[in-house]
């Protein structure tokens, strides 16, 4: 007997104005509660110099979030603990678990994998944006930290890398947010909900499937769990919001142009300094607000994937204490015919599908993994790559901006599941805000990368 119980059990203690109606995990209308509008990727520093290092790990506005939480899993929906994120919750029946890490892989429920099909087939029938109850797995965080001092009068915002399928966010016990899209980092202005100078707590909780599932039907191991980086960061509270950067090459690719384009959270004149890739300042302009400005080079060091030349681009807004560096990669893409060319030259491209996979870690792939993969690539002459089915970590963008390799970068849509034809759900007016969604944060959130000569 096929059965779905479609009514979540709201927690009625929290309900009222901005409290989850736990309805949002089976409502193609409601992708995303209070999460931040998604920017190009890119870390503002503290100063000049933390940004000319370009490790945000090592920079006083970064904290991290990996490591141990208390961690509760139970097998079906209905089960879920409903009350774990208030602050008198008592976990310490909980095991430990490390964040990013994936449940399957560590005792929680087993690995699945299918190709085109839900990983419900055999126990439900699909009927979007409908999803089970049983079998779908429910993994609960809590963890307590404190804000560091010096991050008094900035927003904080938390940064989770890629939760599977959907996250729901406390923190000290006040609900903040939901989000959808396993594939794309989802981020949250924590700023009202902290207590300064105090330990705070924070909690989540993930759902195995959710309506986003339907739109999450690759063709790989179908796992559970966080499956990247997750950390908080401090921001001035006037500030660079988003910044987006095209380069283009003129005059017969001769020269290099660059356009910025800055959106300003407050007010402010924007100071913009682009560097060669020996260091040199080649060239300076400002902007005043939210605004573009045009930066001309003569006869800039050209990227493709044979030479990766990057330039770094900082944007200082005046008065603030933030550095954003952002890499830059002179290279024009143009389709003649049916000839891809680059910088006006034909290539021809030898390429690989690339699913973010780890023998040990599942969705979670290390720096030390990517690398290893790109030098794969190299020694086997293989020149570009395809981002299977969804984006990758930010990391697989930079290391193919550094090291050449063009991409296909892919957006958090396969839903082969439901069939083809006028059964696909990209056919469903009601399914398509979901799709537009993702292809826009797709794109906003990897704007800016050179190695990037497809969507």
């Amino acid at each position: 007997m096929k059965k779905a119980v479609l009514l979540g059990l709201a927690f009625a203690a929290t309900l009222g104005a901005g409290a989850q109606t736990f309805t949002e995990w089976h409502d193609q209308k409601v992708n995303e509660v209070n999460r931040a509008p998604m920017h190009s990727a890119y870390f503002a520093y503290e100063s000049k110099k933390a940004a000319e290092a370009g490790v945000k790990e090592n920079s006083s506005n970064f904290m991290t979030l990996n490591g141990p939480w208390k961690f509760n899993w139970v097998k079906d929906y209905t089960s879920r603990p409903t009350d774990f994120f208030t602050k008198n919750f008592n976990d310490k029946g909980w095991d430990t678990l490390e964040v990013p890490a994936i449940w399957e892989l560590n005792g929680y429920g087993d690995p699945l994998y299918i190709n085109p099909g839900y990983p419900w087939n055999y126990q439900f029938e699909s009927d979007p944006p409908k999803v089970p109850t049983e079998n779908n797995h429910v993994g609960s965080y809590r963890r307590t930290f404190v804000i560091p001092a010096d991050w008094k009068g900035k927003d904080i915002i938390a940064h989770f890398g890629a939760v599977s399928s959907n996250m729901y966010l406390w923190v000290n016990g006040r609900y903040v947010g939901y989000g959808e899209d396993s594939k794309l980092e989802q981020e949250f202005d924590l700023t009202p909900y902290l207590v300064p100078g105090k330990e705070n707590l924070i909690a989540f909780q993930v759902m195995r499937w959710s309506d986003g599932t339907y739109f999450e039907d690759q063709d790989f191991m179908r796992y559970s769990g966080v499956g990247r980086d997750c950390y908080l960061y401090a921001r001035d509270k006037n500030r660079v919001e988003d910044i987006r950067v095209v380069p283009d090459l003129v005059n017969d690719y001769r020269d290099g142009r660059l356009t910025v384009d800055i959106k300003l959270k407050g007010n402010g004149i924007t100071d913009l300094r682009l560097y060669d890739p020996q260091g040199k300042e080649v060239a300076h302009t400002t902007v005043k607000g939210s605004g573009k400005a045009v930066m001309e080079v003569a006869a800039p060091e050209k990227w493709t994937a044979e030479t990766p030349s990057l330039y770094r681009l900082e944007a200082t807004l005046a008065g603030g204490h933030e550095t954003i560096p952002v890499t830059v990669g002179f290279r024009k893409i143009e389709l003649k015919g049916d000839q891809v060319l680059v910088n006006g030259k034909p290539v021809l491209f030898k390429g690989a599908d690339r699913h973010e996979l780890d023998p040990d870690g599942g969705y979670y792939v290390s720096r030390e993994r990517m690398l290893q993969d790109i030098k794969i690539m190299k020694e086997l002459n293989l020149n570009a790559v395809r981002t299977c089915h969804y984006p990758d970590a930010n990391e697989w963008y930079d290391l193919c901006d550094r090291y050449g390799i063009y991409v296909v970068a892919e957006a958090n849509i396969e839903s082969h599941g439901m069939g083809y034809g006028e059964k696909s759900l990209a056919k469903f007016s009601e399914f398509e805000k979901p799709h537009i969604e993702r292809n826009e944060r797709n794109v906003a959130r990897n704007y800016n990368h050179p190695s990037i000569i497809f969507w």
